[in-house]
C-alpha cells in the first residue's frame, strides 16, 4: 500500500473514531464522579455484608459490581432529591437544609454561590440576553459567555454585565469578566445550543453568528 494512501486511511480512521473517543471520555468522567458519590455507602454496606457472608462480599468486590451499585445508588438518590424538590414537604426540607448551611460561613459562601449560579442559568434574564459573545482574550477574538447579572458602575453610571466564560470541553471551569453592556454582542442562542457549542469545541453550532454591536464611534465614521 502506498505511504500516502496509508496516511490518508489512518487520518480518516482517527477522525472517525475521535467523536466516539471523546464521548466515552466524557461519560467515563461523569459516571466516575457519580459513582464516587455513592462509593462510601456501598463500601460500608460491603463491609457489613462481609460480617455475615464473607464469600459474597469478596465476590462482589472482585466482580466490579461495586462501581455499578455506587452509580445506581447515586442516580437513585438524585431521582429521590428531584422528586422531593417537586413536593411541598420536599421543598420545606430543602429550605430547612439551606437554612442550616447558611449558618456555616465558608460552606454558605460556596454552596450559596453555586446555588445562585445554577438558578440564574436556569431562569431567563430580565431585559438582557443570557447568551452573548465577548471579545476575549483580545479584541478580534470572541468567546461565548453567559450573563449572570448586571451592575451599575459608580461614577460613570455605565451598565456592566457579569459574564461567565466557560472553557472547552469542560464548561464547569472558566472565567468571570465584568464587561460594559455596549461591548456585548447579544445572540438568540438557547442555553442548550451554547453548551453544545462549547462542549463540542464548536463542531455543533447554529449556522450563523450575530453581527457585532456597532458602537457610536463606528456609526459616526460611516
Amino acid at each position: 500500500m502506498p505511504p500516502l494512501r496509508l496516511k490518508r486511511y489512518l487520518i480518516t480512521g482517527l477522525l472517525t473514531f475521535l467523536p466516539l473517543w471523546v464521548t466515552v471520555l466524557v461519560f467515563k468522567f461523569v459516571l466516575g464522579l457519580l459513582a464516587g458519590i455513592g462509593a462510601p455507602l456501598v463500601a460500608a454496606l460491603t463491609e457489613a455484608l462481609a460480617l455475615v457472608a464473607p464469600h459474597a462480599a469478596d465476590t462482589l468486590n472482585k466482580s466490579g459490581l461495586v462501581f455499578v451499585l455506587a452509580l445506581l445508588l447515586t442516580l437513585g438518590g438524585l431521582y429521590a432529591v428531584g422528586w422531593l424538590a417537586n413536593r411541598v414537604i420536599g421543598r420545606r426540607l430543602i429550605n430547612t437544609f439551606d437554612g442550616l448551611l447558611q449558618r456555616i460561613p465558608l460552606v454558605q459562601t460556596i454552596y450559596g454561590g453555586t446555588k445562585k449560579l445554577t438558578a440564574v442559568l436556569q431562569n431567563k434574564p430580565g431585559g438582557t440576553q443570557r447568551v452573548v459573545l465577548v471579545e476575549f482574550p483580545r479584541p478580534g477574538m470572541k468567546v461565548v459567555g453567559f450573563v449572570t447579572r448586571t451592575l451599575i458602575e459608580e461614577g460613570t453610571g455605565r451598565e456592566m454585565a457579569a459574564v461567565y466564560i466557560p472553557t472547552t470541553p469542560n464548561p464547569t471551569g472558566g472565567y468571570l469578566e465584568l464587561v460594559p453592556m455596549d461591548e456585548l454582542t447579544p445572540t438568540d442562542w438557547t442555553m442548550d445550543q451554547a453548551m453544545a457549542f462549547i462542549i463540542s469545541g464548536g463542531a455543533v453550532s447554529p449556522d450563523t453568528l450575530p453581527a457585532p454591536r456597532r458602537l457610536p464611534a463606528d456609526a459616526d465614521a460611516l
